[in-house]
């Protein structure tokens, strides 16, 4: 089923031919992977980083981002990002940076299509009420819960649940579940997922609070950061309207946090000389910006936090989703007989308090309102 019956193709380069070529020493070679936990047969023109894309762009699990609120919900637009341009924009930026630093791009890719694939509605706020709802039951991490929907949720095969994915894809999302603990040393293509959602958001999340009126280019220029893209941008351009210079704003704030990445990391991996993947994973290296640029954006990140993401009208909205959602899970545990078929049975495999987590965090908003409507509104 996974590998059609095609023929050898003359001339045709394996996927290990092509990266010995293009590939640094230091990046995840598919010769040195650890394969799947149900082993397949390879697939006569595409890789295994490749497959896993593939598996994670069609999963129903993926299909549902793009009813998930990055910040922004709904109801103020259709503008803004939600959580699947957001994580499309994390895969293209990623991308980029992988090849100018001659890292495995499909491995890379994957990671980043898969990376916010667990959150559940209403983004972090939504998150937050799952954490204290099963506070005495393992608590809950979109992270971790991506890959409950990789392994056991995600029904693609008549041979087993899950996706099947390569173990260096679910390491990498294992290793985002606890990112401040001390033994993490994920390989480089795993960091620089990480990296670029940190330039994506910074920039997107701009883009958007100004677009909706939340805040100012003005306001925004108590940071350093914007200060000095809002001074670039009007030395090249002297006449842009407020649309434009927005515009304009946000694109200099990727190209430049792209490229200060690059130089610093670059020049890094250039005089380091890692042998192999394992030696740079190792190592005390981090694929991320200068120090410099690190606590400009950390000002930007506190800005942010304190003028957008406290915003009386997206903390509104928040309270009432938070609301909603207790309402909802405390519903579902009195009466499990509301929960589909087949979460009923998983109930009886994992728990009822788990399952109905489970249920909850795979909704998109629109659907979560629709059964909370149905369901709990008295």
């Amino acid at each position: 089923m996974d590998t059609p019956n095609t023929p050898e193709i003359a001339g045709l380069l394996t996927v290990v031919q092509r990266e010995s070529v293009l590939l640094a020493p230091y990046a995840m070679h598919t010769r040195d992977s650890r394969g799947r936990k149900f082993p397949e047969s390879e697939h006569p023109y595409r890789g295994i980083y490749q497959r896993d894309r593939d598996r994670i762009i069609h999963s129903s699990a993926y299909r549902r981002l793009s009813g998930k609120m990055q910040v922004f919900t709904g109801e103020m637009g259709d503008y803004h990002r939600t959580r699947l341009t957001h994580t499309q924009e994390v895969a293209s930026i990623a991308r980029t940076i992988g090849r100018a630093l001659r890292l495995n791009e499909d491995l890379i890719e994957a990671l980043a299509l898969f990376h916010d694939i667990g959150h559940p509605p209403f983004g972090h706020a939504g998150e937050d009420v799952l954490n204290e709802c099963l506070v005495d039951h393992g608590g809950f991490s979109h992270n971790r819960y991506g890959l409950t929907l990789a392994e056991e949720l995600e029904i693609r095969y008549t041979q087993h649940r899950g996706l099947n994915l390569s173990h260096e894809v679910l390491d990498g999302q294992a290793d985002r579940v606890d990112k401040q603990a001390e033994d993490r040393k994920p390989l480089l293509e795993v960091q620089l997922v990480d990296a670029a959602d940190s330039v994506t958001y910074d920039a997107h999340d701009v883009d958007d609070a100004v677009k909706l009126g939340l805040v100012t280019l003005e306001d925004l220029s108590e940071t350093q950061l914007i200060r000095d893209v809002i001074s670039r941008v009007k030395r090249r351009w002297t006449d842009l309207n407020d649309d434009l210079l927005r515009k304009a704003v946000v694109k200099d704030m990727i190209d430049m946090q792209v490229g200060n990445l690059l130089q610093h990391c670059g020049n890094y991996l250039m005089d380091a000389e890692f042998d192999n993947s394992e030696a740079a994973r190792k190592s005390d290296f981090r694929v991320g910006p200068d120090p410099e640029l690190t606590e400009a954006k950390s000002e930007l990140e506190r800005f942010l936090y304190a003028r957008v993401y406290r915003h009386p009208q997206i903390v509104e909205v928040r309270n009432v989703a938070q609301s909603q959602l207790r309402e909802a899970f405390h519903g579902f545990m009195e009466k499990p007989l509301l929960l589909p078929r087949h979460y009923q049975r998983r109930a009886e495999e994992i728990g009822l308090h788990r399952t109905v987590g489970d249920y909850l965090a795979g909704m998109t908003d629109r659907f979560f309102r629709q059964q909370h409507e149905r369901l709990f509104s008295e």
